[in-house]
């Protein structure tokens, strides 16, 4: 070969394109390399795979590598391939196994009867999978709200968790907010999750917004969250006395005085008055992102709430959901039918019902 430099460069036409800065080997007529290209050598690769342990792994195609052989010798997917035999052995073995059961939410009561309306924690068909109920004999609300117990309550707070783990539910909530006050008795007593109130998902919603961005938080009446805010900071994490937190109020809207007096609520009386409220405080706070309900009694109105205003609007019903999102199977990817189908009926439960005779004895809102 001939070596060139940028000075010999201008005698060859072709080399009219050769940087000037560069040495160069000619190799043949108009074909031209560095002298550091020309001293590199190609790094040489084992053309052989040592599998060891490797050759028992088991890819898609459902054969171990080391009985594959050569790509020619396979017969992939034909009727009675090994490739097919093995996947029909696996689609088998997965509908042999037992499958586990359907997500299911066990809800503790209040000795406490009311006509719950759909979109009420306490009315079964507020959610997409099984629901089971378990009354608290004695635990009345006046008691819930002073966040302490009788010891007679006590025990009889602990069956009611008995009774609910033994029917295989995967979380467990109250039909009160106030039962945040009890989220720690709850937990103690089970290893699946509990989530006593709606404000269990107070936190999630605070990180998704910026400190200057506010959140409103709709209670049954203003002035009985402020008692909760050291359990509240406890237990969430939060602080409800920071500027960022709007407490709304909605003892005043009309109709909505029959969550007080324990009677059946006009949901379509009250909910004009439940949107004007939530849009009043979104005119008094521009910079409002979110509305979380706090109250059990108030997701019947979460839909028109969130059509009149565009905001997120969190409630009872999705924190719930968002709890036995992480039990339910995705059908969307992923391993699929292993666990049982929810059969879409759920149990024909009334106020007292799972109660012994002397249980029964013991509320003080009689059957």
């Amino acid at each position: 070969p001939t070596r060139c430099n940028s000075e010999s460069s201008s005698k060859v036409g072709t080399m009219a394109h050769l940087r000037p800065d560069m040495n160069y080997v000619r190799l043949r007529d108009n074909t031209f390399v560095t002298t550091y290209q020309r001293t590199f050598k190609h790094p040489k690769f084992e053309t052989r795979l040592p599998m060891h342990g490797m050759s028992m792994l088991t890819p898609r195609g459902g054969i171990p590598l080391s009985a594959r052989g050569p790509p020619s010798t396979r017969n992939v997917g034909a009727a009675g391939s090994p490739v097919m035999k093995t996947q029909a052995g696996a689609v088998a073995a997965t509908a042999n196994k037992k499958k586990a059961s359907a997500a299911s939410l066990g809800v503790l009561r209040l000795d406490y009867n009311y006509p719950p309306a759909p979109g009420d924690i306490d009315h079964p068909d507020s959610f997409d999978y099984d629901v089971y109920y378990r009354v608290v004999p004695g635990f009345t609300f006046e008691m819930c709200q002073s966040g302490k117990m009788t010891k007679e309550v006590h025990n009889e707070f602990i069956e009611a968790i008995n009774y609910l783990l033994s029917k295989g539910v995967h979380g467990i909530t109250g039909d009160c907010g106030f039962m945040m006050y009890f989220q720690k008795l709850a937990r103690s007593l089970t290893s699946i999750p509990v989530f006593m109130s709606s404000l269990a998902q107070l936190p999630a919603v605070t990180c998704a917004y910026a400190r200057h961005e506010k959140v409103a938080i709709f209670t049954a009446n203003g002035k009985s969250l402020s008692p909760m805010r050291g359990l509240i900071r406890d237990e969430c994490g939060v602080d409800t006395q920071e500027q960022r937190y709007i407490i709304v109020g909605c003892q005043d809207i009309p109709g909505f005085e029959a969550v007080a007096e324990g009677k059946k609520v006009d949901v379509p009386k009250v909910t004009p008055g439940m949107v004007e409220l939530a849009q009043k405080v979104i005119a008094e706070h521009p910079d409002l992102r979110a509305i979380l309900m706090e109250c059990t009694e108030l997701g019947p109105y979460s839909d028109a709430v969130r059509a009149a205003t565009g905001l997120p609007v969190f409630d009872a019903i999705t924190c719930c959901n968002f709890f036995l999102a992480g039990v339910k199977d995705n059908k969307n990817f992923g391993l699929n039918n292993w666990q049982q189908e929810w059969d879409h009926e759920q149990a024909d439960y009334h106020y007292g019902d799972n109660l012994t005779a002397a249980q029964k004895s013991h509320l003080v809102n009689k059957v």
